[in-house]
């Protein structure tokens, strides 16, 4: 059996992880996203290898807001060390259950959350910034940003308020709440203690001191507002737009 390679378009870890194919896509009355990497490849023995996605753009394209070298150390060194580590809990998953062993369950569930999470979140982050993208929403996201923060700017300050104000490491999230079919902000520590249950990412920013202590220091409240003004807003869109396709019913 040829190895099959489909196009992972990420979602909540540990709760709504999302492997996406053009069929599925074309399902949803949505184009295949070009702006998510090939993230996973499966086997013929049917279980997933999880890939480190290439940056969609050159390192310094960044520049001067993250610097060439912090964006090759957070890519090349921090995001991959998920990745393999995350493969490398999966195998172990795998020969526990061939030998009916429990005994690491708990060990095991915690890298599991912890590196899946984190594989999840960086590619949100790196796929979301475009120093040359829309530098505001539109459409639906524009629509549903205005019922529920009023406006563009008090989400972003919502956002910045949000990620200076993580304890510690962890990452300030835009997601979608199907339940309460709402936009909201929310803290997350690490990468394991997301979300409420089924709420989808549509934009994360990343306050582990890896992403932004080269260049900033221990400005955090200087960091946020610069990587906010390289996100490409119209992919947060097409996030959402997928997002609210497979999760609302009539």
């Amino acid at each position: 059996m040829e190895r099959r390679q489909f196009l992972q378009t990420v979602g909540l870890a540990g709760a709504a992880g999302m492997v996406l194919g053009g069929g599925v896509a074309k399902a949803a009355g949505l184009a295949e996203f070009s702006y998510m990497p090939k993230a996973v490849q499966i086997g013929a023995d049917g279980r997933p290898k999880f890939m480190l996605p290439p940056l969609p753009y050159e390192a310094k394209a960044l520049e001067p807001v993250l610097s060439e070298k912090l964006v090759t150390i957070h890519h090349d060194r921090h995001h991959k060390a998920y990745v393999d580590a995350l493969n490398k809990t999966l195998d172990s998953i795998a020969a526990a259950n061939k030998a009916k062993d429990t005994a690491n369950v708990r060990a095991l569930s915690d890298a599991l959350a912890f590196n899946y999470g984190g594989h999840v979140l960086h590619t949100l982050y790196f796929c979301q910034l475009n120093p040359d993208g829309a530098k505001a929403p539109a459409g639906d996201l524009a629509d549903l940003i205005k019922r529920d923060f009023g406006s563009f700017d008090l989400l972003k300050n919502w956002l910045t308020a949000a990620a200076v104000g993580v304890q510690g490491s962890g990452w300030a999230v835009l997601a979608w709440d199907p339940l309460g079919r709402q936009l909201v902000v929310v803290q997350t520590e690490q990468h394991d203690k997301l979300l409420g249950w089924g709420m989808m990412p549509l934009l994360v920013i990343d306050v582990w001191e890896h992403a932004y202590y080269l260049d900033y220091e221990n400005k955090r409240p200087e960091y946020v507002p610069k990587l906010l003004g390289i996100v490409d807003w119209a992919t947060v869109g097409q996030r959402l737009s997928m997002t609210m396709a497979m999760t609302m019913t009539q």
